[in-house]
């Protein structure tokens, strides 16, 4: 059973083995297909039609699997490796250590975006971007500019707060915990990430910069930390809802696993400390 850790604790020798797997699944083509996926999902899922990835009650369990699924595809490269967590509430700004040269890279320059340092540069010529939105191939950071801050402390706690897991129309519009998390609502602060870090990562092929497995590794502790201070509340909603995904309905694209199937990780994975 692996245990994810927070980057910023990572040694030198365990940000190596994560960088180099990611590198080498680029480099067999296992990558992109995840890039592929997440778009996919970004472009049909509305908020008055089919739901699965987002806008939905099954943003977390589908993320959940979509870690779980691209997980297994490092450790078929290298079986020590785990996914780290982005703590963006304590690491929260463009010099943190998360975008050093010897991990994620830096921010893009001023007159591209373009990533030029670090394991993901163009100029590395390990990292050129198959699936986007235009021609650049290229990955492209601004780090701060769509918008200033990234998610508090207390921004985040109080989205733990909410005890409700949804609510119905079980959209952007919903109350309740997964909808604040997503950050349709409220203090905003799975999207506000997003858009904070820019470039591809505030486009549907979001995971063409590694640091979206970050991002959403953190985003998944955020969850499990909510399911261990509520015990007695569950994933809504469990039966007959149109559009979305219900408590034991099989999600796409793997019509293999139920959110009902992820609700405890802890036979699979840890993480190493509580928020």
């Amino acid at each position: 059973m692996g245990v994810r850790k927070n980057q910023a604790n990572l040694t030198a020798q365990e940000k190596r083995a994560f960088v180099n797997a990611v590198l080498a699944l680029k480099a067999n083509g296992g990558y992109d297909p995840f890039v592929t996926t997440h778009n996919q999902f970004i472009v049909s899922d509305v908020d008055n039609g089919e739901r699965t990835g987002h806008r939905s009650p099954s943003f977390l369990p589908w993320h959940r699997q979509y870690l779980l699924e691209f997980e297994r595809a490092l450790q078929a490269v290298d079986p020590s490796v785990n996914l780290p967590y982005w703590d963006w509430t304590a690491d929260r700004t463009a010099t943190a250590g998360i975008w050093g040269a010897d991990f994620m890279g830096g921010n893009g320059r001023s007159s591209d975006g373009q990533v030029t340092t670090g394991p993901f540069a163009f100029s590395g010529g390990n990292w050129r971007l198959n699936v986007n939105t235009d021609s650049r191939t290229y990955l492209r950071r601004q780090l701060g500019t769509g918008v200033a801050q990234l998610p508090s402390r207390a921004d985040t706690e109080s989205v733990l707060a909410i005890t409700t897991y949804d609510a119905a129309p079980w959209n952007s519009s919903s109350a309740g915990f997964r909808n604040n998390l997503e950050g349709w609502r409220g203090v905003n602060l799975h999207n506000r990430v997003h858009v904070w870090v820019g470039g591809q990562m505030a486009t549907g092929m979001s995971p063409n910069d590694p640091v979206f497995w970050l991002h959403h590794c953190f985003v998944d502790k955020l969850w499990s930390e909510w399911q261990k201070r509520n015990p007695g509340k569950t994933y809504l909603p469990t039966a007959g809802t149109p559009d979305v995904v219900d408590l034991n309905d099989r999600m796409k694209p793997w019509n293999t696993v139920t959110p009902a199937d992820l609700l405890d990780h802890s036979g699979t994975y840890t993480y190493d400390t509580g928020f």
